[in-house]
């Protein structure tokens, strides 16, 4: 019985159209391959993948301005710290590291980072020591580009062995090889360094289980970079070809012999005259095809199908809302918040948490950097803000922050640490300015917060019982 039922199975057999090879597919599905992630990602592919990155970022607008956008939500002002305690020591770490972040312009490194990690595919950064820093934590973060990083020797890549990078046989990478001159510049040399893996952080996206360097992020939108390129400058040439002939002569009398003119001759035209022709001959002029109708239409469909790969809005990409309204716009940037806060993310695990923890070692060690005793032991848990997202409506978006305050889905902490601002510091500035203690501001401000949140359960009570009869005496309107 049981012969007879796996027999029947190995008949049964699934067809997929896209598993079968005929004369109309084979051509397009022949640099298909089975490639290992390793093996696909050869020190040859991801130089070539930079290099063709790097000259259309260089070359391209639309390539160079959607790098900087990338770039810009990871650096620009930069993430801030912040530690969850009371203790005096946790708001000491917090101002100690942001002090060290502003001295080694962390918040700018970030963004170059981010925007390499696009273009290049990967991006590394070594943590070494500087005495010119500004700060008695003299660690410092410097910026090495991929090329380096990698193997003069033409070892042959193995599981413990990739292009330079040496890993333990669960995976992880114990040092990077680094040469000591860029191999695009002149003089360029074979010597290098092998550096410990602890002081090497190497940040880029994992699109394959094993994977273990990267490639562009632009690297599927690079052929359209071209078309699109190519297409503009065809656009142009055929525009100006037209535009530079002033006239045609065309014989009117194929009956009689015209008069002889040489073959490409140019006649000059007088500007604002009238001008006798050769008989048998007559003027017209070369009509402007280009650019058509369908020109703009085709860039934006080129640049929808660019910015996809990127996780990125057309209007972001292109620059250009013309074309949205407010609802369409708002729905179109969900998913390119989501991968800005996956990035994000991904930037706090790889980078900035590697940072913190060797700069905190750093400033144990080294004295007046930490004054206040800790009741705490241990790495301190560090929790990164980033700014907001701006808002299309700010009125909106202030009711909505006003709500989750008043239900404790969000609290003031929370929402300052949004606007990079430490709640204390803005609460003893107000303070300060309204002629009121700490305390009495903070009081009042506690008022406030749960007179807000007696009318907004009493609207949301009166909207369920279909009510529309005035706030209870006593509630602040």
């Amino acid at each position: 019985m049981m012969e007879a039922r796996a027999s029947v199975m190995r008949q049964i057999a699934a067809r997929y159209d896209a598993a079968q090879t005929t004369n109309e597919n084979k051509n397009h599905w022949v640099a298909a391959d089975a490639l290992s992630p390793i093996s696909a990602n050869s020190l040859g592919v991801r130089k070539r993948l930079r290099e063709r990155a790097r000259y259309e970022t260089a070359n391209n607008c639309y390539a160079n301005g959607m790098g900087r956008t990338l770039g810009y939500p990871c650096g620009g002002p930069g993430p801030s710290g912040s530690i969850d305690g009371e203790e005096p020591a946790d708001r000491e770490v917090e101002d100690g590291f942001d002090s060290w972040a502003s001295e080694v312009n962390l918040s700018d490194k970030l963004r170059i980072m981010r925007e390499t990690r696009a273009r290049d595919g990967e991006t590394f950064g070594m943590l070494t020591t500087n005495q010119q820093i500004n700060h008695p934590v003299k660690l410092d973060l410097v910026l090495v580009e991929a090329d380096r990083w990698t193997d003069p020797t033409g070892t042959m890549d193995s599981r413990h062995f990739v292009d330079g990078i040496t890993y333990d046989d669960a995976g992880n990478p114990l040092s990077y090889r680094l040469l000591d001159q860029h191999p695009g510049d002149g003089g360029y040399g074979n010597a290098y360094r092998d550096v410990p893996a602890a002081s090497v952080i190497h940040w880029f996206r994992t699109d394959r289980p094993g994977q273990v360097r990267g490639v562009p992020e632009l690297t599927a939108a690079l052929p359209l970079y071209a078309i699109l390129r190519r297409y503009t400058l065809a656009v142009l040439g055929t525009a100006e070809i037209a535009a530079m002939w002033s006239l045609f002569l065309k014989t009117t009398a194929p009956s009689i012999d015209p008069a002889i003119v040489d073959p490409y001759d140019l006649i000059p035209v007088e500007r604002y005259g009238m001008m006798t022709l050769p008989e048998g001959w007559q003027p017209e002029q070369l009509k402007a095809e280009q650019p058509t109708t369908t020109h703009d239409a085709f860039t934006r469909t080129i640049l929808r199908e660019i910015a996809r790969c990127l996780d990125m809005p057309f209007n972001v990409a292109a620059g250009d809302s013309s074309g949205y309204n407010y609802s369409s716009g708002k729905l179109d940037h969900q998913t390119y918040f989501r991968s800005i806060d996956v990035d994000r993310k991904s930037c706090e695990r790889t980078v900035l948490n590697r940072i913190f923890r060797e700069w905190y070692d750093d400033a144990l060690l080294t004295p007046g950097v930490l004054v206040e005793p800790r009741s705490r032991l241990g790495l301190p848990r560090i929790e990164w803000d980033w700014p907001p997202f701006e808002h299309v409506d700010p009125l909106k978006e202030s009711l909505a922050t006003t709500n989750d305050l008043a239900f404790g889905l969000s609290s003031i902490p929370t929402e300052l640490a949004k606007r990079n601002r430490r709640w204390e510091r803005e609460w003893a500035r107000q303070a300060r300015a309204l002629g009121m203690t700490f305390q009495e501001f903070q009081k009042r401000m506690a008022e406030k917060l749960f007179a807000s949140s007696m009318q907004a359960a009493a609207q949301a009570a009166a909207t369920e019982e279909g009510s529309t009869s005035p706030a209870p005496q006593g509630v602040a309107a």
